[in-house]
């Protein structure tokens, strides 16, 4: 009896405030009939292959999100979501009271633990990734069998595509190997070009340039159910260290460093040809607009992502 085919779920992360950007951009309007950023992300996934998506969310998105986007997807890709909660952390562990924001992207992931069985993609839901990078990670995913439940991946892009011109950015800068797969990723916060030099600024204030045009995450990655252990594991040792940090964030590419660390897993590197966009600053909204446009004016989407 043969077995059924892997489906590869999308997890959508959702739930960010979005604090530079001054309201939630993954709900602002950016496409020609007023489509979000994540419109155009589950299209292409559906045009990938992709049948479920589980968001992400956060609790003051919750009845906007069902009433606008689960509503426009009904009958087009499986829905489904979670709350991410502060209140979500290991028993004995006291949140501070002005403690606002939740604790990063791992924490995110690890809220989907419950609704995830399957192998899936990560992606951020105010990012644009291009149809050819769902198109490699869902390649990737549905050809993960048995013999390579630890072999995870990360679609990389270009950091000299992946800046704003009206501010700082934080990337995670990836390191390979000789075969393809992760060495090293590395967070790097308030990278900026300056005088056509493509620098960071460390935990002292000093700018260290950043030498080429490494690859770096945005936070497209594909893994299978067998990270969650993981994910945990690190969560509970941050969240004991930093409960008391009211800004403190563990991000998910730091896990995924850890992991690599501890040769828990591999991760390859999935190249793709597409060019980023996203929207780190209300400013950037012009530029997606514009870029979305051309792209609706070539062919490459429709005018009304979901007109019948």
């Amino acid at each position: 009896m043969k077995s059924e085919p892997i489906k590869p779920s999308l997890l959508i992360l959702a739930a960010g405030i979005g604090s530079r950007y001054g309201s939630l951009k993954q709900m602002d309007r950016f496409g020609p009939s007023g489509e979000n950023l994540v419109d155009y992300s589950i299209y292409d996934a559906i045009r990938a292959g992709f049948r479920k998506a589980v968001f992400i969310i956060c609790k003051s998105i919750e009845d906007e999100f069902n009433a606008i986007l689960a509503k426009k997807l009904q009958g087009r890709i499986e829905v489904d979501y979670v709350l991410q909660r502060l209140e979500d952390v290991p028993a004995g562990i006291k949140i501070p009271p002005s403690r606002e924001k939740p604790w990063g992207t791992t924490h995110a992931v690890l809220a989907a633990y419950p609704k995830i069985k399957e192998p899936f993609a990560v992606l951020n839901a105010d990012d644009f990734y291009g149809a050819n990078s769902f198109r490699i990670i869902f390649s990737h995913l549905i050809s993960l069998g048995r013999g390579k439940e630890e072999t995870y991946c990360i679609v990389g892009y270009r950091l000299s595509k992946t800046l704003s011109e009206h501010g700082h950015v934080a990337r995670a800068i990836c390191e390979l190997d000789e075969e393809g797969y992760l060495r090293s990723i590395v967070e790097r916060l308030y990278i900026k070009k300056i005088e056509n030099k493509i620098s960071y600024q460390d935990e002292e204030g000093r700018l260290i340039e950043i030498k080429g045009d490494p690859m770096v995450s945005m936070n497209m990655m594909g893994f299978t159910p067998s990270v969650f252990p993981h994910l945990k594991l690190y969560f509970e040792k941050f969240i004991q260290e930093h409960s008391q940090n009211l800004k403190a964030e563990l991000y998910l590419p730091n896990v995924v460093n850890e992991i690599i660390k501890a040769k828990a897993a591999k991760v390859k590197i999935l190249s793709t040809d597409e060019d980023w966009f996203g929207v780190t600053y209300k400013e950037d909204k012009a530029n997606v607009i514009k870029r979305i446009g051309e792209l609706v004016k070539k062919g490459m989407y429709p005018r009304n992502l979901w007109e019948v």
